[in-house]
Parts: structure tokens; C-alpha cells; sequence
């Protein structure tokens, strides 16, 4: 009988204080809790997306970065290339300038050997025998070279000089046809520098001397081909 009692008592305590649980239970604060844990959910997500953005910028940012740092050392190396290359030409051909002048000072000092004297482009040999006009112009065949074309004033006035007074023969004839002047090369005579009476068209005078007695200009004369005097030679020379 007291033992029932007893139960019957932890009974009621149990259901009385499973009654204080209901009570003690807040639905409003168990609302408040699940909000609470919401918003830091929410909040934890904003985070998130706001720092993926950020990372999406700046990955973005460096990609734009480092194509356009490329694109700049691209077009810098074509740059280099093209400078390199135009450099490598320019010192192609100053290595071929260089040796074509190391040949032409070869020549020149060759040439001055043999007794040419240099001018403008040509260079000059006055014989120190005396020959007629086509043995005179054979020699300077045999020598490289031809029996000179007086091309300008300039080129006169130095032949004369050279000459010093004396009579040599230079390559200008009519013997193809009388009056017609032509020079060694086939060219006609455009400009002439005759002395005054001159050509006097005398019998078988086809060939032309120069002798400057007075005037280092007008000093050409038509002499007998045959005759022996000394003569000129001119060769080109390539620069």
C-alpha cells in the first residue's frame, strides 16, 4: 500500500513537471532563434558572393593585365626584329661598299704605278713616246684603257695643264667620214674646244691634237694621223 503510494506520487510529480516544460516552452523565442540563424546564414552568404566578385575582378584585371603587358613585348620584339634586320642590311652593304673601295684603292695605287694620274672619276696616262694616232691608240688599248674623251671645260682645262704646252693626240677623228667628228667611243662631238681656224679640213688631217701654246682651252687642231706625237690615255674608274 505504501508502495503504490509512492508511485503514484512520482507520477504526478513527473506530469506536473512535464507540465512546467510546456510552460517553460516560448514558441516566439523559438521564432527568434530560427531568424537569428537565418540572417547568419544570409549574412554568410552575402560574404561569400562579395568576395567571389572581388576574386572575379581581379582575376579579370590581371587576365586584362597580362594580355595587354604580351601584346606591348610582342609589338616591342617585332620592333627589335625589324631594327635588327634593317641594321643587318646596312651593314651588309657597307661591308660590300667597303671592300668595292678597298678594290678600287688597290686599283687606283696599281694605276699609279704605272704613271695614271687621277681625276674626277678617270684616271690619265701621258705617254713618253711618240707614236701615230692609231699606234698611240692601241697602247692605251693594250694598257686597260682608250686615247681620251674631253667631256666638259673642267676636263680640258686639266689635260691642258697636265700636258704642260705639249702636243698629244686624244680620241676624236673623222676618218669614218669628213667633218663628221666622232669620238673613240662612237659618240659624235657635241662640244669642241678648236683653236680659231679650226679644223681647217687640210688634206688627210682626220685626227685631233691638243697643244695649249696660249689659251688652255680653245686649243684643239686636226693633224695628219700618221704624224708621231705623244698621246693620252683615260680609263673609268668605277667608285
Amino acid at each position: 500500500m505504501l508502495q503504490r503510494s509512492t508511485e503514484e506520487m512520482e507520477i504526478v510529480v513527473d506530469i506536473y513537471e512535464s507540465v512546467d516544460a510546456v510552460r517553460g516552452h516560448d514558441p516566439d523565442l523559438e521564432t527568434q532563434d530560427t531568424r537569428k540563424d537565418l540572417n547568419t546564414d544570409h549574412r554568410g552568404d552575402t560574404a561569400w558572393s562579395r568576395c567571389y566578385r572581388v576574386t572575379a575582378v581581379c582575376v579579370v584585371l590581371l587576365c586584362v593585365l597580362l594580355l595587354t603587358a604580351v601584346t606591348v613585348l610582342w609589338i616591342r620584339f617585332n620592333n627589335l626584329t625589324t631594327e635588327n634586320n634593317q641594321l643587318q642590311t646596312s651593314y651588309n652593304t657597307l661591308t660590300i661598299e667597303r671592300d668595292q673601295l678597298q678594290k678600287v684603292r688597290e686599283e687606283l695605287q696599281k694605276l699609279s704605278k704605272q704613271g695614271f694620274i687621277y681625276f674626277s672619276s678617270s684616271v690619265y696616262y701621258i705617254s713618253t713616246e711618240e707614236k701615230s694616232w692609231t699606234e698611240s691608240r692601241k697602247d692605251c688599248r693594250e694598257r686597260g684603257a682608250d686615247l681620251v674623251i674631253i667631256n666638259n671645260k673642267e676636263e680640258q682645262e686639266f689635260i691642258s695643264k697636265i700636258l704642260s704646252r705639249t702636243k698629244a693626240w686624244i680620241g676624236l677623228s673623222d676618218g669614218d667620214r669628213e667633218g663628221e667628228w666622232k669620238w673613240v667611243d662612237g659618240t659624235p662631238l657635241n662640244t669642241g674646244f678648236w683653236r680659231k681656224g679650226e679644223p681647217n679640213g687640210a688634206a688627210n688631217e682626220d685626227c685631233v691634237v691638243i697643244h695649249d701654246h696660249t689659251d688652255p682651252v680653245w686649243n684643239w687642231s686636226d693633224y695628219p694621223c700618221s704624224r708621231q706625237i705623244i698621246w693620252i690615255c683615260e680609263k673609268t674608274v668605277v667608285i
